[in-house]
């Protein structure tokens, strides 16, 4: 799945022009450079109509597959399941499942049981709770390791329901279910050993505690603990009611050594039971079961007020229901049967999680360990947090606003609980995983796209504490890593291992993941006029600059003394099982583009917006190349804006172009449907915006950047009913390229003064009926008015749209350091004892215009010749006339053997420091 091109994203568009021709055509339109302009006489073809039923056309079976780039495993399940429900009951394969967060691989033949609940896309095993077998004949001395093979010919999935018919036996399996309840029925051959098998400590991870009990002649009750997602030391504790339609003619338990045919009871750690049926006369076995995080009689309360009853057609046709009034959100019509699939698949993906804890009166279990209730709504957990800002709250926010808001409040609720906002929220807890204080993001994020329905106040007040207060006496229960050194040195050493997750090395990605988290906490705070807030947070939003290093063109992280390591950015000396060293799951090729916030002052460092594409065109001659290659790992979250960020360099066809490669190439209507683990629907929430042709680029912002839609008609409809249409008649899999875009209803940004010198846009101008529509981005105003975007598409690039002066998306420069300085060699250096050795301090310019840099340097135990000046950085708009940068030559010695440190400190005119520049110096 690693795709490979010569010569760019164009590549590809290059190869396939005759046919793209031949296809637009055939639509009606001409693809021909701009103007673009229809056929003499040809008529548009009619608008498709969009799809009535998008949940027939969702394949939970996709994602199920392993492809060859690691980590291989998209890690989805198949089962039934509505919209961030509670009960997600899918089937356990074996043996490959085991490496899967979804319990289920595609290659796999064997079921080991129907869970009760589930969690998508994750990289490690987690749930998997109680899983439910029917099986014939004696019960044998290790129920728990029983299984039953399947064949794929025999199983079908849909949203909401899931059917197999399992083994020799042929014994028939449905599920379907509601929010935190499930009905199933068992078709058996005629006999009088029809079981049910009760795994109830069977979890995905170990559990330290279980129970079952047999009530009367049709009713089992019980629970489990499990947890250490991830081999983080968290727990939770499910409770189950399951109840039969007719009697059962014997049952049994079981304890991990022993099985006591007629036993009622088990409590341990290894409890399971068994009851029997006689189908000779009536082969139909029907269950229901209802499920709770807090105890057991919620779990009969939730099946009492959730009863399905014992038909399952109703409870199918309600589900369908359900899950169509989500998808249908978002109706698109025209492409392909595939494309719609795939699409439909991927936004059905991407609205599993966050799902329901609470129980139906109210009841969760929180993160301080006891049982509260909600005021109103739902509480929410599984919240893969530095997954899912960068583009899947975002979604959820826009299709599912009222679920949004009770998620955020979720957050907020377990920062009171717990006394500090989770990283990554876990039924009753926080499994802090993954680098960030990604919670931040997320609700500006919500708030942004419009949701209000938390509490506001309450939720910066939580964002502010995690990013100022350093935390303690919580074990690791850590909200801000190394807090103190990051607002100190304002950014992480390098080798600072993640404490609470897999213990990589994340000093430069945390100090990145900080800098955004800190804009995201300024866009809350402007929004709700806490200026101070802004203000200081603006500042530390910039704190990427303190890794950018002009002598490689990359960020790179720091050393503890302030240096950059020796060579290039991206260097296979630094490899480790998370990646390169400072950067977890990534390095620092990858992670150059996370800097969302302010991307014209990253151009501007890198020596202007042609270098910027000309990085960016390297970056992508590789779509999915893992940890350890300086390209695109797409199937990773730190990538996913990347393509996306050519609007911003002055490239829109690039970033149209890459968009489309990556959703066609990478993106399938196959087991392998992605280019990496789904994250809880992050990956396929990517896809979703990339087949719009809209992404959400800068958390905590509602800015959206333009490719082109896959679509010939998209409708979204907006949280306050308006809608946004998108018309683009010639779309096709070979015209990506916009050549015209019209649109009615939206209001137009005022232009950004040349190279974005300022903060953001400020004002707009009003968009007349139908406005020819010239920038790469559409600002935050359509996400509440929505408007009527007419795209013209080609398949041929046309340069000159999107890119006149001004045209970018905004960058936030406020608080922005006007330059960084450098030197080369860049972080080390040698000289002989006793002799001297010459390094070039320089600095690159982060915005246009002339900034003064006064700078001083020093070094125990060296003699540094000069040891003051200024350098003027900088120059006049464009930001490609910026200029090479000021040099002054610094002249080194040392007297004698050993390791020094030359130190540059450095300040702009204002007197504010700038990021320093630090050498090694090996004197020998």
């Amino acid at each position: 799945m690693e795709g490979v091109r010569s010569g760019g994203p164009r590549g590809r568009w290059g190869r396939a022009l005759a046919l793209g021709v031949v296809a637009a055509v055939l639509l009606g339109w001409v693809a021909v450079a701009a103007p673009f302009t229809p056929t003499a006489g040809a008529v548009p073809p009619p608008t498709p109509a969009p799809v009535a039923d998008p949940a027939a056309l969702v394949r939970p079976l996709d994602g199920t597959g392993s492809g060859p780039i690691s980590p291989g495993t998209v890690g989805e399940f198949p089962g039934a399941d509505l919209p961030f429900g509670m009960i997600q009951w899918s089937p356990d394969t074996t043996p490959d499942a085991a490496a899967s967060g979804g319990g289920y691989s595609y290659a796999d033949t064997a079921v080991n049981g129907f869970s009760l609940d589930h969690l998508s896309g994750t990289g490690c095993p987690s749930y998997g709770d109680v899983p439910i077998l029917p099986t014939v004949g004696p019960v044998g001395p290790t129920p728990a390791g029983t299984s039953d093979s399947f064949s794929h010919a025999d199983e079908h999935a849909a949203p909401g329901r899931y059917a197999v018919t399992l083994g020799p036996a042929g014994i028939g399996t449905q599920l379907a279910v509601t929010t935190r309840t499930g009905l199933s029925r068992f078709t058996y051959p005629a006999t009088a050993a029809a079981n049910v098998l009760v795994k109830v400590a069977d979890s995905a991870n170990p559990a330290t505690a279980s129970s079952v009990r047999v009530v009367g002649r049709d009713e089992l009750t019980g629970h489990v603990t499990s947890g250490g997602f991830c081999g983080t030391g968290g727990n939770y504790t499910l409770y189950f009611v399951a109840r039969f339609d007719r009697p059962f003619t014997g049952a049994g338990s079981w304890d991990g050594t022993s099985v006591s045919p007629g036993s009622t009871s088990c409590t341990g750690s290894a409890c399971g039971a068994y009851v029997t049926f006689d189908t000779r006369s009536d082969r139909t076995v029907m269950m229901k079961v209802g499920i709770s995080y807090v105890s057991g009689a919620d779990a009969a309360d939730n099946l009492a007020m959730e009863d399905p009853g014992w038909s399952l057609g109703p409870v199918q046709t309600r589900a369908t229901a359900s899950w169509n009034a989500a998808l249908g959100r978002i109706a698109v019509g025209g492409g392909s049967p595939s494309q719609q699939r795939t699409f439909e698949t991927a936004l059905y993906h991407s609205l599993l999680d966050p799902d329901v804890v609470s129980d139906d009166n109210g009841e969760y279990p929180g993160s301080d360990g006891r049982v509260h209730r909600t005021a109103e709504g739902a509480h929410y957990a599984n919240f893969s947090e530095w997954d899912i800002y960068r583009s899947e709250i975002q979604l959820v926010s826009l299709v599912a606003p009222k679920q949004a808001g009770d998620m955020v409040q979720s957050l907020v609720d377990d920062g009171t609980e717990n006394g500090w906002l989770p990283k990554w929220a876990i039924v009753g807890g926080d499994e802090s995983q993954m680098n960030g204080d990604s919670a931040d993001p997320i609700i500006a994020d919500a708030y942004a796209f419009g949701v209000r329905d938390f509490d506001v106040h309450r939720a910066l007040a939580e964002m502010v504490k995690g990013a100022t207060e350093a935390e303690t006496g919580h074990g690791l229960e850590i909200e801000r890593q190394y807090l103190s050194q990051y607002l100190s040195q304002h950014f992480v050493p390098a080798d600072s291992l993640d404490l609470t997750s897999i213990d990589y090395s994340i000093g430069g990605s945390v100090t990145l993941e900080y800098a955004i988290d800190d804009f995201a906490i300024a866009r809350m705070a402007l929004a709700l006029g806490d200026h101070p807030v802004y203000q200081s947070m603006m500042q530390r939003a910039h704190n990427w600059e303190y890794l950018f290093n002009p002598a490689t063109g990359y960020l790179q992280a720091r050393a503890e003394d302030g240096s950059f390591p020796a060579g290039p950015a991206f260097a296979t000396s630094q490899f480790e099982p998370g990646g390169q060293l400072g950067f977890e799951e990534g390095n620092a090729i990858q992670y150059t583009w996370a800097v969302p916030q302010d991307l014209s002052a990253l151009a501007s460092l890198m020596g202007g917006d042609a270098a910027a594409v000309g990085r960016l065109d390297t970056f992508f001659t590789s779509l999915n190349a893992t940890r350890y290659q300086p390209y695109d790992w797409a199937g990773n979250e730190p990538s996913l804006w990347t393509p996306w960020e050519y609007d911003y360099v002055g490239a829109p066809e690039q970033a149209q172009a890459t968009v489309r490669t990556i959703a066609d190439e990478l993106y399938a209507d196959a087991p392998v449907d992605e280019p990496g683990n789904d994250d809880l629907g992050a990956i396929s929430s990517w896809y979703v915006w990339a087949a719009l042709g809209l992404y959400p680029v800068t958390p905590g912002t509602g800015d959206l950047a333009l490719a082109s839609p896959l679509f010939p008609t998209v409708s979204v409809l907006l949280p306050d009913g308006h809608r946004l249409v998108e018309h683009a008649a010639a779309a096709s899999a070979y015209a990506p390229y916009v050549h015209r875009l019209t649109v009615t209803g939206v209001t137009r940004p005022a232009p950004a003064p040349s190279c974005s010198s300022v903060p953001s846009r400020t004002g707009s101008t009003s968009a007349a009926s139908s406005t020819a529509w010239t920038q790469p981005w559409l600002p935050a105003s359509v996400l509440t008015t929505g408007g009527v975007l007419t795209y013209g598409l080609s398949s041929r690039p046309d340069p000159s749209w999107g890119t006149g002066p001004g045209a970018a998306p905004p960058s936030y420069g406020t608080g922005r350091l006007p330059a960084v300085g450098f030197s080369v060699p860049s972080g080390a250096t040698a000289v002989a004892a006793g002799q001297t050795t010459t390094v070039q301090l320089s600095a690159a310019a982060a915005q246009p215009g002339v900034s003064v840099v006064h700078w001083s340097a020093r070094g125990a135990g060296l003699t540094v010749t000069p040891s003051s000046g200024q350098l003027e950085v900088g120059g006049s708009c464009p930001s490609s006339a910026i200029g090479s940068p000021p040099t002054v030559t610094l002249t080194v010695g040392a007297a004698a053997p050993g390791s020094f440190v030359l130190d540059v400190t450095m300040e702009d005119a204002r007197g504010t420091p700038l990021p320093p520049v630090t050498v090694d110096v090996q004197a020998g």
